[in-house]
């Protein structure tokens, strides 16, 4: 790139930020986790009739600017909808939100028996495993416990690891791969954990904790930085490839790959109080605060490394998800994560990222990004974005709370 380029790339960035930080000015001194969830549970209504008319999971817009459905097979997305309605539940003790969730997750409850998808724990934790903590509902418990069997079935000793995608059919059977696991895998293992937890039966923990322990190992780069997808020899255990298959490239920083790690490891500490866990949650954290190509209002491009930056699309999900993670890790850490955390998310409550009443098909945050790569889900909301976003902001809610009860009781 000429040096005449490369400054009006830099002239254009500053620009942006100076207008970026004129227009969020107002929005961030009215924000409060409050406003924000209040709005949150009026936007999810309109987005919840809409899904009632239709009895369907809405998982994001297409192209020609519609609502989306989750797919009526297996969908990684399913249990993100639901999951939301628990958490507006949980914020607003109102009925309708648990009737909301219990309808649409049981749309979804033979899937915990399908063998062929690592996402079980995505789908039935964020779905069932808040309806179960916050009901104690027997059948929830049973099918957390039927979903996490099947996938201890996806787990090879060898490797060490669940296997994320199976590489006999469709685009994944392309790419040359043996046993792929990706850093979004690393989700999963809390639904595992709690099966320990609330089973009593060490199987599950021992899985998880092997499953972070190979992915620690071969995933993350000096700089802390993560691969999207580590590709193994199932009989030796050797790494075969690092690859990605959402990011730029091969050796690029994947936005949300960063952020599930983060999240990844901070659950693993919550569960084991084992300190190399917090100290790798850590290092990513701080990896993703100090990276020079963060913007200055903390929402990353969908690629650290994409090629036009500035002009590449945000990837607010991967903010919603990073947000939640360094809000968990701030209560564990002597550091300070609460202010990066709190940044973050007054950014997404903005105008920026946050609709108009009965914008954006009803969903709550614009500006996501599914897959690139994939010519995917650009530039539109998702499911998960916003079900990440509500927990960042009950958990933002609690520690202040938590804050000013300490404060009150210290004078």
């Amino acid at each position: 790139m000429r040096i005449s380029t490369i400054k009006k790339c830099g002239l254009l960035m500053m620009i942006s930020t100076l207008v970026l930080s004129a227009c969020q000015s107002k929005d961030e001194a009215d924000f409060t986790p409050d406003k924000a969830l209040h709005f949150a549970s009026k936007q999810t209504n309109r987005l919840l009739a809409v899904a009632v008319k239709a009895d369907k999971i809405p998982r994001t817009i297409d192209a020609k600017g519609d609502m989306h459905w989750t797919h009526d097979g297996f969908d990684w997305t399913e249990g993100f909808f639901p999951g939301s309605c628990w958490y507006l539940f949980e914020y607003t003790n109102n009925k309708k939100w648990q009737e909301a969730a219990e309808h649409f997750q049981q749309k979804f409850e033979d899937h915990r028996l399908l063998p062929y998808y690592h996402d079980l724990g995505f789908v039935f934790n964020c779905s069932y495993g808040n309806g179960y903590r916050l009901t104690g509902n027997e059948h929830y418990k049973q099918m957390l416990i039927d979903a996490g069997n099947t996938l201890l079935g996806r787990f090879n000793p060898n490797v060490g690891c669940i296997r994320s995608w199976d590489v006999d059919k469709g685009w994944q059977s392309k790419r040359g791969w043996e046993f792929p696991v990706i850093i979004d895998n690393m989700m999963n293992l809390e639904l595992l954990f709690e099966l320990s937890d609330i089973t009593g039966d060490a199987k599950y923990a021992q899985v998880a904790i092997s499953h972070a322990d190979v992915t620690m190992k071969n995933h993350f780069r000096n700089d802390m930085s993560s691969y999207h997808v580590i590709d193994y020899d199932s009989i030796t255990g050797e790494v075969r490839n690092r690859h990605t298959a959402q990011g730029f490239a091969h050796e690029s920083e994947w936005a949300r790959g960063q952020a599930w790690g983060i999240y990844g490891y901070t659950l693993c500490y919550r569960y084991t109080k084992n300190p190399k866990y917090l100290k790798q949650a850590e290092k990513i954290a701080d990896y993703i605060i100090n990276h020079p190509d963060l913007p200055a209002d903390g929402i990353p491009y969908w690629d650290y490394d994409a090629p036009q930056i500035p002009n590449e699309p945000r990837d607010a999900s991967a903010a919603a998800i990073t947000a939640s993670a360094m809000l968990e890790l701030h209560t564990y850490s002597q550091k300070d994560y609460f202010t990066e955390a709190r940044r973050i998310i007054e950014s997404l409550a903005s105008d920026n990222y946050t609709a108009k009443h009965g914008q954006n098909h009803n969903f709550i945050l614009k500006h996501s990004v599914g897959s690139i790569p994939h010519n995917n889900e650009i530039d539109v909301p998702l499911n998960y974005a916003d079900y990440y976003y509500i927990e960042a902001l009950l958990r933002l809610k609690n520690t202040e709370e938590k804050q000013t009860m300490n404060i009150a009781q210290s004078n």
